[in-house]
């Protein structure tokens, strides 16, 4: 019965260690920073990950995991807008329940150059490729509408954290990728006053 806690335990240990390097960088964070995040001693986190390495490489292998889990739940759906409201949706409950796991796949987006310890782009085109698209994509507009809900989607997910309105948030954030995409997002419809009771 230990071992549901222990994966719960890990899992945020590598949410919390993915935020820090989707911020600061491999090179920059420390295994002292990612201890003090999750409440552990240095020593503590070493009981769980014994190297900077070996953490940062489980972080990766979680976001690819998750990556993959998004990819098998659209790749099958033809492109078009319901493979994007599926992904949306997909990666914003993803993005809810692991915001740094997120963070760290889409820091690609708003990040040039960097150290080559940094996130690798591999997470954000998997991300890329839930709608359709690669970085080398012909079609402009529509790389620049993917990476754009995509960016709305990390920051805003990661601003419901910050306020505990994740569960409020959640419509407003897949209509606003939606938005980015161009698509229209279903709208509340009005009662008919004609028909209203007085």
């Amino acid at each position: 019965m230990a071992r549901p806690f222990r994966q719960q335990v890990d899992e945020g240990i590598l949410d919390r260690a993915a935020a820090l390097f989707a911020r600061r960088g491999f090179a920059k964070t420390s295994v002292q920073d990612v201890a003090d995040a999750v409440g552990l001693s240095k020593a503590g986190l070493l009981h769980h990950f014994p190297s900077k390495d070996a953490l940062y490489a489980a972080v990766l292998a979680h976001a690819e995991e998750i990556g993959s889990r998004v990819l098998r739940e659209v790749g099958a759906l033809p492109e078009g807008e319901e493979r994007d409201r599926r992904a949306v949706e997909a990666l914003v409950d993803v993005a809810l329940a692991h915001p740094g796991i997120v963070a760290l796949m889409l820091a690609p987006a708003s990040q040039t150059g960097g150290d080559p310890g940094d996130p690798p782009a591999a997470q954000f085109e998997a991300a890329l490729h839930a709608f359709g698209v690669s970085p080398d994509s012909p079609d402009v507009e529509r790389l620049v509408r993917v990476i754009g809900a995509l960016a709305a989607l990390a920051v805003l997910t990661l601003a419901a954290h910050a306020e505990d309105r994740a569960t409020a948030w959640r419509g407003l954030i897949v209509g606003t990728c939606l938005d980015a995409l161009g698509h229209d997002r279903p709208v509340a419809s009005l009662p008919d006053h004609s028909q209203v009771e007085a």
